[in-house]
């Protein structure tokens, strides 16, 4: 019986990693650089520096205003941002009336007297903010979100199934046997994944626990309804923060506070040194001013929020004061923001970043050498799944794999190549650095199925690493900058990227020397197993697996939600919660319920079982709701 378990759950590791290990390797390697999205945005950017101190004048925000005034008056709103460090210039933006989202005007200033740089100052980009929107998105809009939703869920199965699989996971951790091909590969696999084990369960969770009132909204809807008022009403009970005053357009011209000022009483009320100002319906009796803070690096508490001031923009009068106090009780409202923390590791300094950084090349490793094994197997002997066919789906395997590990991997430098490429004043640069990412990734997967596997895996790997170990000859080339001179003048987020690049490139040609010799060593032709027939597999096994997956995919989304609106239902009236509370937790459990529901339906021994089962569960869930 437990031989038989294991082997279904052998089966659910093997081709749910494999068929979401394509995705999850892109999605993993751009969260993974992400951690960096700030030093990667201001390398790009590659604002020349100023010469002045990290601090503004009263002269500059003076002539901010009124530049602002003259240059976007009637503007939805404007933005300045501060100089956080020397060299750093006083940063504009504004978004004109009856632009589309994303439509803004920019502006430079330098902080000590106002002047204004020389336009575009830097280059327009989205930087590190696009392997962040790649992460959670793909690009791809709501398609996106909920196919990296899915891929996120199928993790955690993997994850789950792969320690059922491995009983000896953690002994055969500390087991590394090099250049004996597939035991070498089966080793390196089990090495990223144990080491890794807890930061995967824990990025992969709270990445779903992010968007939770989006990935499962059923909880919410049963308790709250559908109204449009209904994500408000559950925010304001859930939190115990007063929600800012809501102010509409008035009409009516009126001057602005002082931003000096503003800025001085926000220092003195938060304790921390402002980054932004935020001016809505600028020149309106209505505008609201609000001060956001720099948050503490150092800081060792999880919820390291950084705060802001919200003020009349007319009057100067407080309007709401957010200032996280770390010794305040804690309370049901704080759960999503730890959540949220813990993924995008906005505390414990840069060291925590490097940490999330190695840990999730480490994911990335397990993903990829997972990815790969399942074709070094077969390679050796053929396992036949799919009849006479199977030769044909194994080479596609092979062009996926290499474009998932390979070619991710030049896409995400050829995006850095394509920042300093394309001209620093050429409309819409930033999407077409976006393009060329997707348009290389694209590139990459055409490439890999017109070459043999073998070679596209020496030549794409070989190429990823030479660019990103040219890429400062490049920077230097195109702006005059390098690293010498960003570690001159202090300017380590920078220099790190280009010494990041640099062992990223001697570890990629490494990676390709070495399979160039491994492979000229041993014979890449995929052999049949020994008496192995084409009709291995039948009709009605084909169906059984279709109907399983289809059980645990759409029944295990539409069982875990009524389930989770269920309890969100129940709680309240069966303990100490409230009803927005009881969202929280429902909400929250839903993505266990979905994952216990997918690893039961595997489980069992026939998909129809499966369906009844999950049947009844809805059924008993639908009477609550009822």
């Amino acid at each position: 019986m437990e031989g038989e378990f294991r082997k279904r759950m052998a089966w659910l590791h093997t081709w749910c990693g494999l068929v979401s290990g394509w995705l999850l390797c892109a999605i993993f390697l751009t969260g993974t650089l992400s951690v960096f999205r700030a030093p990667i945005t201001r390398w790009m950017q590659a604002q020349p520096p100023v010469q002045a101190a990290a601090a503004q004048s009263q002269l500059a925000l003076d002539a901010a205003a009124t530049y602002l005034a003259s240059k976007a008056a009637g503007a939805r709103f404007w933005r300045i941002e501060l100089p956080q460090q020397a060299g750093d210039a006083l940063l504009l933006a504004w978004q004109p009336a009856g632009a589309q989202r994303g439509g803004l005007q920019t502006a430079a200033m330098d902080p000590a007297t106002g002047a204004l740089l020389p336009q575009p100052w830097g280059r327009k980009t989205e930087g590190g903010r696009h392997f962040m929107s790649f992460h959670y998105s793909l690009h791809a809009g709501t398609i996106g979100f909920w196919v990296v939703g899915f891929m996120a869920m199928c993790m955690l199965v993997a994850l789950v199934s792969g320690v059922v699989v491995h009983r000896r996971i953690f002994a055969d951790f500390f087991t590394l046997r090099l250049g004996k091909g597939q035991r070498s590969w089966l080793d390196a696999h089990n090495a990223t994944g144990v080491l890794a084990l807890p930061f995967l369960f824990m990025i992969a969770y709270t990445g779903l626990a992010y968007f939770y009132s989006s990935y499962i909204p059923w909880p919410l809807r049963a308790v709250y309804g559908d109204s449009p008022q209904a994500q408000a009403r559950y925010q304001g009970e859930l939190s115990s923060e007063a929600a800012a005053p809501r102010r509409s357009l008035q009409g009516q011209p009126a001057a602005m506070q002082d931003l000096a000022q503003l800025l001085d009483q926000a220092r003195q009320l938060t304790g921390r040194s402002p980054r932004m100002l935020f001016i809505e319906r600028p020149g309106d009796a209505s505008m609201t001013v609000r001060v956001f803070n720099q948050a503490p690096e150092d800081s060792q508490t999880i919820l390291n929020q950084a705060g802001q001031v919200s003020f009349d923009g007319v009057t100067g009068a407080v309007l709401q004061l957010r200032n996280p106090d770390p010794q305040a009780p804690t309370h049901s409202g704080q759960i999503h923001p730890v959540l949220e923390a813990l993924h995008v590791a906005s505390f414990g300094g840069w060291t925590l970043r490097w940490m999330y950084f190695v840990f999730g090349l480490m994911g990335t490793a397990m993903m990829a050498t997972g990815t790969v094994l399942f074709m070094v197997k077969r390679r050796k002997k053929s396992a036949m799944e799919f009849g006479a066919a199977t030769a044909s789906i194994y080479r596609v395997v092979e062009s996926l794999n290499v474009a998932a590990l390979a070619g991710i991997a030049l896409a995400s430098i050829g995006y850095f190549w394509l920042n300093r490429l394309l001209p620093a004043a050429m409309p819409g640069r930033e999407l077409w650095e976006i393009r060329g990412f997707l348009l290389i990734w694209a590139a990459s997967g055409l490439y890999a199925a017109c070459r043999p596997p073998a070679r596209a895996w020496v030549e794409q790997l070989a190429l990823a690493g030479a660019l990103c170990l040219l890429l400062p000859l490049l920077n230097l080339a195109s702006t005059g900058l390098s690293v010498w001179q960003y570690a001159r003048v202090g300017d380590w987020q920078s220099a790190s990227v280009e010494l990041v690049a640099i062992a990223f490139g001697l570890v990629l040609v490494g990676m390709a020397w070495k399979l160039q010799r491994a492979w000229q060593a041993q014979a890449t032709t995929t052999k049949p197993a020994k008496g192995a027939k084409a009709p291995t597999v039948g009709l009605r096994y084909r169906l059984q697996v279709s109907s399983r997956v289809l059980a645990a995919c759409l029944g295990g989304y539409g069982v875990a939600s009524l389930l989770a609106a269920a309890v969100a239902v129940l709680l309240p009236r069966i303990s100490g919660l409230s009803a927005a509370e009881g969202v929280l937790a429902a909400s929250l459990l839903g993505f266990v319920f979905y994952a216990v529901a997918a690893l039961w339906v595997f489980s069992l021994r026939s998909a129809s079982h499966a369906w009844l089962g999950l049947a009844a569960v809805a059924l008993g869930s639908a009477l609550v709701l009822l």
